[in-house]
């Protein structure tokens, strides 16, 4: 078993499992975005992978700990674009800065370039150059050389998973046995009470299926170096004798859908895409699972009241800190979803509750989902049964997107 696995079912292990996160835009910069802010992607005005350079940098979570005297350090991706054309330059608030540049796909794990204190240093294809490794170094290196007796705040952000599906060459293979939970064909074809481009996209067949079964092995391999890299962090941080007073959020800036409804990638409201995986790890809380809806949303504000820092904007999301001693956190109605479209993925809007995820498209077609639907397949927008729960879901919707627009 990999070893962060291992210590999220360790019930010594001090993390907390949220098992209902979601991201509320679900792409990669619109994302990034949200975590170092706290807010919805129409705040933060970066709504797409080309925006980030609308970013406010001045005035985001690094800024608030900086002011207060932590040292504070970046390691792998920062926004899509990042330099955006311009000089590299190391953005307010940041005292170590390692950021992986991102020209294209091909370059996501060899021949890429790293801006680091602002000078741009290029590492080649050899295998010692595997991105994930060399940003694991950099970041243990960051908390090796922390000042001592001085807070410290470090934001690790890999590639990995990112496509290409390319792992270190120590574990190309390693899962190749492992026959991955891609649903059948008949399932992943099965567009029923979905907008009209969902509708309109290509039959899969079993071709298809069996590249993303293989994309998914591979996906799992990739994910080996992340965990290598956690495993070397954590025990960096204990080295220091620090581990009893460190938390630790571990989560992804967005999902990825492979075959459902016969889509592939980012940008949709459904839970393969606005799903994240999401723990936090402190000294004082027992391992658990909590169920509350929680979003990427939430970061910025949680690692801010653990600071005891107020942040710089008012927040869309709320502190985890009460979860991590064991009482309840604010009650939300629902996380606003949005995305702001584009050629192949029009706009849509949303909310997603513990009870249900209901969108609403540009054309205005509705879909409203239980949340026992485990693959969302019934659309239950047009049941007469659920004419309750759908004007609900509106109320909501308008409500949420309302202060989403102020």
């Amino acid at each position: 078993m990999p070893w962060f696995q291992a210590q999220l079912q360790d019930p010594n292990g001090n993390w907390l499992w949220f098992a209902n996160a979601v991201a509320s835009t679900p792409l990669c910069c619109p994302s990034r975005a949200t975590i170092l802010t706290g807010q919805y992607d129409t705040h933060t005005h970066v709504r797409d992978n080309t925006q980030g350079q609308n970013l406010d940098d001045t005035n985001t979570l690094p800024a608030w700990l900086d002011g207060v005297g932590y040292t504070t350090g970046l390691v792998g991706k920062y926004l899509n674009s990042y330099p955006w054309q311009r000089a590299p330059y190391i953005p307010p608030g940041w005292d170590r800065w390692f950021a992986k540049q991102n020209a294209n796909e091909s370059t996501a794990y060899y021949d890429y370039d790293v801006v680091d204190q602002g000078v741009v240093r290029h590492y080649g294809a050899m295998p010692q150059n595997y991105a994930t490794d060399v940003l694991a170094e950099q970041a243990v290196r960051f908390v090796q050389d922390a000042p001592a007796g001085q807070p410290w705040f470090l934001y690790f952000s890999p590639n990995a998973p990112h496509l290409p599906w390319v792992p270190a060459p120590r574990y190309a293979g390693a899962f190749r046995d492992v026959q991955p939970p891609i649903p059948p064909l008949d399932v992943l074809n099965d567009v029923t009470g979905k907008p009209g481009y969902v509708r309109a996209m290509p039959p899969l067949d079993e071709a298809r299926r069996q590249g993303y079964v293989e994309a998914d092995r591979n996906e799992r391999a990739m994910l080996l170096s992340v965990d290598d890299a956690i495993h070397a962090l954590i025990d960096a941080v204990a080295a220091r004798g620090e581990l009893d007073n460190t938390v630790v959020i571990f989560l992804t800036d967005n999902g990825y859908e492979m075959g459902l409804h016969r889509l592939d990638g980012k940008r949709f409201p459904y839970t393969p895409s606005i799903g994240v995986p999401f723990a936090i790890r402190s000294p004082w809380t027992p391992s658990d699972t909590v169920e509350d809806l929680v979003a990427n949303l939430d970061v910025a504000g949680t690692i801010a009241e653990l600071a005891d820092v107020a942040p710089g904007r008012p927040q869309d999301g709320i502190s985890l800190v009460p979860a991590l001693y064991g009482r309840p956190i604010a009650e939300r109605p629902g996380v606003f979803l949005d995305w702001g479209g584009d050629e192949n993925v029009p706009h849509w809007q949303g909310v997603r509750t513990r009870s249900y995820v209901y969108v609403r498209n540009a054309d205005g077609f509705e879909e409203l989902y239980r949340s026992d639907d485990r693959y969302q397949l019934d659309n239950v927008a047009g049941d007469p049964a659920a004419s309750r729960l759908l004007r609900r879901a509106r109320d909501l919707l308008e409500v949420l997107a309302t202060r989403a627009r102020e």
